[in-house]
């Protein structure tokens, strides 16, 4: 039961951050359109996403609703019952978990996404916290998986020999 409240407290915890940064940005952000955050650097500039990353599918929103709501249920899925007893895809499904609830709040109340960070040193989508988390995370999915399957091919060899 600790694992499942202590899970449920972390994505909570991401999704009110990801919920409050953006409210900010709405209140705060938007009427000023930009703010150097680091000078030459990262600013923080005021827009929204009707897509998903890169603007891909964007105004196809019941596509990205319905396809982001049942990655969702499998991702909280997969946390919750499949996950246990390895810490690196918790941490990981926590982080996805979070950042897509995050983003598919603002998909479904308001039909795009609040983006704020830009990377000025490079062209690149401007994105926001939950992207963030949904880039760690799935990363570290990535490499939990690989870690499993390297430690499980380790294991075989040795009861072979």
């Amino acid at each position: 039961m600790l694992y499942v409240i202590v899970n449920l407290f972390c994505v909570a915890a991401i999704i009110g951050l990801d919920q409050l940064i953006k409210w900010w940005a709405v209140e705060v952000l938007q009427p000023a359109g930009s703010m150097p955050l680091i000078p030459h650097v990262v600013e923080l500039y005021f827009t929204y996403n009707q897509g998903m990353a890169f603007s891909m599918l964007s105004g196809r929103q019941l596509l990205l609703v319905v396809v982001t709501g049942i990655m969702l249920i499998g991702v909280a899925y997969w946390l919750f019952f499949r996950c246990r007893n390895n810490l690196l895809m918790q941490i990981s499904l926590i982080l996805v978990l979070g950042g897509g609830i995050g983003n598919f709040i603002d998909r479904v109340l308001n039909g795009q996404v609040v983006d704020y960070i830009n990377l000025l040193f490079m062209k690149f989508a401007i994105f926001n916290f939950a992207d963030i988390c949904l880039c760690v995370g799935a990363g570290l999915w990535a490499l939990s998986i690989i870690l499993e399957e390297y430690h499980g091919a380790s294991e075989t060899r040795r009861k072979e020999n």
